[in-house]
Order: C-alpha cells, then sequence, then structure tokens
C-alpha cells in the first residue's frame, strides 16, 4: 500500500538510490571484516585489544584519515539501525515492537531494556568486527575474551559469512522475482 502511494519520483530514483546505499554500506562493511580477518592471520596487533598510549586527537583511528573516521562513523550508526531493524524482525520480539497510542508500560520498558542492551554491545560488536580501534570512553578491549583468537576469527567470520550469503540471498531474489515478473511467467 505505501508503494502505490509514493510518488513516481520516489518509486524510480529514492527507492532504487536507498537500496544502492544500503547494499554499498553492507559491501564495505563486509569488506572491511575481511581486510581484518586477513590482519588477524597476519598480525598480533589486529587483535581488539585495548589502546595503550593513544592520545585522543594526536593519533588517527584510521589509517584514511577524516574520510576513514567519516566511513567507521556511518558504518557504525548503519550496523546500530541495522541491529535494530533486524532485532524488531526477528520472530521472538516482533511482539515487543511497540504500537502508536497502544503500548502498556511493560512493553516500553522491554523496549528500552532491549536498545540499552543493543547499544551497550555496540562497541564491543564495531571493534571485534575491526570496524574502529576507537575505545568510545569504556575500555571495551579489557574483556578477556577479546583476546581469544580463535573466538574473535570466528565472529568476524561468521559475521562476513552470514552477511554475504544473507546480500546474496535477497539480491538474487530480488533479481529473479524481477526477471519472472518481467517475462510473464
Amino acid at each position: 500500500e505505501l508503494r502505490h502511494r509514493a510518488s513516481p519520483w520516489q518509486r524510480n530514483l529514492g527507492y532504487p538510490l536507498a537500496m544502492l546505499g544500503l547494499l554499498a554500506l553492507t559491501g564495505t562493511s563486509v569488506l572491511i571484516v575481511c581486510f581484518h580477518v586477513l590482519e588477524l592471520l597476519l598480525d598480533d596487533a589486529a587483535m581488539p585489544r585495548g589502546i595503550q598510549d593513544a592520545s585522543l586527537g594526536q593519533v588517527s583511528f584510521s589509517i584514511f584519515g577524516s574520510f576513514g573516521a567519516a566511513l567507521q562513523v556511518i558504518l557504525i550508526l548503519y550496523l546500530m539501525v541495522s541491529s535494530v531493524v533486524g532485532f524488531y524482525s526477528s520472530p521472538l520480539f516482533t511482539r515487543l515492537l511497540p504500537a502508536r497510542q497502544d503500548t502498556p508500560l511493560t512493553k516500553i520498558i522491554g523496549n528500552c531494556v532491549s536498545l540499552l542492551v543493543l547499544s551497550s554491545a555496540l562497541p564491543v560488536f564495531s571493534r571485534t568486527l575491526g570496524i574502529t580501534r576507537f575505545d568510545l570512553l569504556g575500555d571495551f578491549g579489557r574483556f578477556n575474551w577479546l583476546g581469544n583468537f580463535y573466538i574473535v576469527f570466528l565472529y568476524n567470520m561468521g559475521f562476513a559469512a552470514l552477511t554475504t550469503l544473507c546480500l546474496v540471498k535477497r539480491v538474487s531474489w530480488a533479481v529473479q522475482a524481477e526477471l519472472i515478473r518481467a517475462f510473464g511467467e
């Protein structure tokens, strides 16, 4: 129903640009994680431990300077939004989704707790994936399991594999559906 009410500009330009943006962000995050996996295999310094003696403003946290820092911020925001969307679209938590002017207090509290847990896990998530090396004033690198190579390596490989699988599955299904619709089968 929303697609039918959308303007032709929105349908023909807005939706494809948004889809290309999402594909680019997903592809960039998978690419960064793949490079981090290679770094993990070649260098022990790539482990997501705490940063020692790195003064804020004196050391760049990105190889590409300001552009890389901006890309890290955009990717972290994208991961935050996609984790919230993924959380609320999972079958277990769809009932927790708030309804406009019809949300009981227990459901509001459940949403607040869920969002707090997701936002607290985001810095550790982005550090483990190698998207950023910044510690966000929390010194999240002191977790013991972040020093375990196998856990970090499997976490990165799992993220890269599952994200690539979902991306290929979604894109190929969309292309297949459009081809079927175009040829009228």
